[in-house]
């Protein structure tokens, strides 16, 4: 993380409502932090934090002193015990600041439970929103980014990737994984036998920091051009939406028939194009002609 400060204004101190905060933290660049970040950061009861020592070190950085406050650790392996602590600091009345390691919490990250667990308590959820490194890479990619998914990391064992892949491939929208560097080639390799080979993907690694890196084009090229190479740091793959599911038509005019015995060929046709993710005119053009030869 870089270690120049943000520089358009002090933290203020402010009085908190009691409550769980959920606050984004920088991805690589420590200037990705917001003004309402550091104001939570220095005004809360207490943080909690996947990492204590980060934390710490993104409040130095910022110059907003831990003081006597708890900094209470919050990851994968805390034990209910942890989660239980916060949850009583925030119904005696304290504010509670989360923050991940990097990026937005609950985004692949142990503060989903922590969330969860305020909100079934009747607790106060606010968030601070700031860096994501998935919405990031999405900006970079260069992919159509009206609708997308976020899938988070993909299974490790190899029958499990391909099943994973085989649910996602046909999707409609623009898919958007973590991988860690140690498996990406592994991963290139089962989207180049999964996906039609000229879908576009993106391989985005260590955004914001210094050796920022896009590599952009089909899978094939991407697999070619990091074939020899041994990549770091943290990396986030999108890949272009698919072709929707592959449906038959006599399946298609199958659902028709069915809904038209009770419904307008206009509402039909909506009908049927929603539950098996066909396009609306195509669905509408059978409805129309099934309609006419009735």
């Amino acid at each position: 993380m870089s270690d120049q400060p943000a520089t358009a204004g002090a933290a203020r101190r402010t009085k908190l409502a009691a409550g769980l905060y959920l606050v984004s933290t920088p991805i690589g660049s420590a200037r990705d932090i917001t003004l309402r970040a550091l104001d939570v950061l220095l005004s809360a009861d207490a943080i909690a934090a996947e990492d204590t020592r980060t934390a710490r070190k993104l409040m130095e950085i910022h110059g907003v002193p831990v003081g006597g406050r708890p900094m209470i650790a919050y990851h994968d392996h805390s034990s209910a015990n942890a989660r239980e602590k916060v949850m009583m600091m925030i119904a005696q009345g304290q504010a509670v600041a989360y923050v991940s390691e990097a990026g937005t919490p609950l985004v692949a990250d142990p503060g989903f439970q922590l969330a969860r667990s305020a909100i079934a308590e009747d607790l106060k959820v606010l968030t601070a929103p700031g860096a994501s490194a998935a919405l990031a890479a999405l900006c970079v990619s260069g992919l159509p980014s009206d609708r997308f998914l976020f899938a988070g990391f993909p299974p490790s064992g190899k029958s499990a990737l391909k099943t994973w892949l085989k649910d996602l491939a046909p999707l409609r929208a623009t898919l958007i994984l973590y991988e860690s560097p140690k498996r990406i080639h592994k991963l290139l390799n089962e989207l180049d036998e999964a996906l039609e080979e000229d879908r576009q993907i993106a391989v985005c690694r260590e955004l914001t920091k210094k050796f920022e890196e896009v590599i952009r084009g089909r899978i094939s090229e991407v697999k070619a051009v990091i074939s020899e190479r041994s990549l770091k740091g943290e990396i986030v793959v999108i890949i272009d939406r698919g072709d929707g599911p592959q449906v038959s038509a006599a399946s298609m005019e199958e659902q028709l028939e069915d809904a038209l015995k009770e419904l307008s060929v206009k509402d039909a046709a909506a009908k049927v194009a929603a539950d098996m993710g066909l396009p609306k005119r195509q669905v509408y053009q059978a409805a129309l002609a099934m309609n006419s030869n009735a």
